[in-house]
């Protein structure tokens, strides 16, 4: 069984609304019919130009977004007829990074508040007696190991997110993302926003990370060359649609699709 089972999900917004309460003159189709199977342990590359769909695709899978209609199976559970406790439960399997990792952390809060606000939400905080009689949170020390994990040194913890580069924040993201220690996570084009070089790190921090936490990704990219880098299988998503599917190899050497043909040609090559 796949780990999550995806079937003619789809995604309606209304066109044209008018910002005082006029009625929309048409709709926009921003996932159209989309089945997908993703097995444990695997990455999945889901790539196309911007505004296929991928990131809506994404945030469906989750429920960050209510599908218009369709299934989404986890380890068999079907999450959209879940209700709000039993998907607050499922939620600590199910995580995101995301794309832009300016805006995804709080300014307001330390590293440490940012990192442990999931363990604390979803009461997964070890609870150990202090001196004093009193109950205590262990939040340091789950902190210090998710920010070793993620190659940061455990001083972050006291700074605050403005301290830091791009890179740095998106290895505090990911460091928050792995707090629950999740089964899946949907990987939103985490690199999209970083250097070249940066992002080359994080994307070796991810699979390294999928190595060491068993994890499976569904990992969002406009990019060819970083999918074939990182991805196991690859989705082509054009216009809302899935038009291929298939392991790195056939997708990369032998695609069947002219769109996908399209993507390849457009990838820049290196003249040596």
């Amino acid at each position: 069984m796949p780990l999550l089972e995806i079937r003619n999900l789809t995604k309606v917004f209304p066109h044209g609304e008018s910002l005082f309460g006029g009625k929309a003159r048409g709709e926009v189709r921003a996932v159209d019919d989309v089945s997908l199977d993703i097995h444990a342990g695997e990455t999945l590359g889901l790539v196309g130009e911007s505004g296929s769909g991928k990131s809506t695709l994404g945030r469906l899978i989750l429920r960050l977004i209510e599908p218009t209609s369709g299934t989404v199976r986890f380890e068999g559970r079907d999450l959209l007829a879940a209700r709000r406790g039993e998907m607050r439960s499922l939620r600590s399997d199910l995580q995101i990074i995301f794309q832009d990792p300016f805006a995804s952390l709080d300014p307001r809060f330390r590293v440490e508040d940012i990192i442990a606000e999931p363990l604390v939400i979803h009461g997964r905080v070890v609870r150990s007696a202090g001196g004093d009689g009193r109950t205590k949170l262990d939040v340091p020390t789950r902190v210090g190991e998710l920010l070793r994990a993620v190659g940061l040194d455990e001083s972050a913890r006291t700074r605050y997110p403005h301290e830091f580069s791009g890179g740095q924040r998106q290895r505090i993201g990911i460091a928050r993302a792995l707090a629950l220690r999740p089964k899946f996570i949907v990987c939103d084009e985490p690199v999209s926003a970083l250097d070249v070089s940066v992002g080359a790190q994080i994307v070796n921090l991810l699979a390294q990370l999928q190595r060491d936490f068993g994890l499976t990704y569904l990992f969002i990219s406009h990019s060819m060359p970083v999918v074939r880098y990182l991805a196991t299988r690859i989705a082509v998503m054009y216009r809302g649609k899935i038009v291929e599917v298939g392991d790195t190899v056939q997708i990369t050497e032998r695609p069947q699709h002219d769109y996908t043909r399209s993507l390849l040609e457009a990838t820049p090559q290196l003249l040596v």
